[in-house]
């Protein structure tokens, strides 16, 4: 009698520590029920350098409601140093990829480290981003997170008007950027027949131009982050042996890629 009395005890014993264990599993998990994600992908246009590295240490963004100094959340803090020039032509970098609570957001901001540089001619030059290891570079964009969805965006950084020159050998960073979302953009590609032509390609959104640069092997180029509609591709070659060339009405469809196939250039 004593051994089942004991017994009994050890059962009730582990059917209770199940039952603490289940519902501490549960309260633990249930915030995910109220969870989205945000995925933030960095894109970049052509500048008249041979590299511009930023360090970027951490990822944050404002969720509304709450002041300047609180609410924000971080989604990555792994420090990373990105060449904005090499981010072109489809190529990109993911900032941040991580979940968050649903509701609606106000703010991105990048924490700048030291080391941030520009390559000019071989030459090594100090970027100074000012307020950046503090402050942060502030973006503002409204956005909301949805349950169980993703909310993808793109940050298309343009480094030319990004890089101010205020001495000599001394550059500081005053960012210039697009920030797009990935649902209601597509992308325009093509290959540029005569690759000695080194041609740009640029098109316009409202008051903001989207350039690249053909690839000089290749002949291949990608506009990326554009707003769904119908756009005018112009090309412009290095080479003064070729003319310039414009494509127009060409549809960009969200999440889709328009591609111009190959276009011959003229000689002048």
């Amino acid at each position: 009698m004593k051994f089942v009395k004991i017994l009994r005890l050890f059962l009730y014993l582990s059917i209770f520590g199940a039952t603490i264990f289940i519902f501490s599993c549960s309260d633990s998990i249930s915030p995910e029920n109220d969870q989205g994600q945000i995925k933030i992908t960095l894109v970049d246009g052509p500048g008249d350098f041979d590299q511009v590295n930023i360090v970027v240490t951490r990822v944050e963004v404002h969720k509304s409601g709450s002041d300047s100094s609180s609410g924000w959340f971080v989604i990555n803090n792994n420090v990373a140093t990105y060449n904005l020039l090499s981010l072109r032509n489809g190529a990109s970098a993911v900032l941040g990829n991580n979940s968050l609570d649903a509701g609606n957001y106000t703010q991105i901001r990048l924490i700048i480290g030291t080391g941030s540089n520009i390559v000019i001619n071989g030459d090594v030059y100090s970027l100074d981003v000012p307020g950046g290891a503090e402050s942060g570079v502030k973006l503002n964009h409204a956005f909301d997170i949805e349950t169980g969805l993703v909310y993808e965006l793109m940050l298309d950084f343009d480094a030319e008007h990004s890089i101010i020159q205020t001495g000599s050998g001394q550059y500081k960073l005053k960012p210039v950027i697009r920030l797009v979302p990935a649902v209601i953009s597509g992308t325009i590609s093509g290959r540029i027949n005569q690759t000695n032509a080194l041609a740009a390609i640029n098109t316009i959104i409202g008051i903001d131009t989207v350039r690249t640069f053909a690839d000089p092997t290749s002949g291949s180029f990608m506009l990326m982050a554009l707003i769904q509609g119908t756009y005018n591709v112009k090309v412009f070659p290095t080479n003064e042996l070729y003319r310039d060339t414009t494509i127009l009405n060409i549809a960009v469809v969200a999440k889709q890629n328009t591609d111009l196939g190959t276009i011959s250039l003229r000689l002048k």
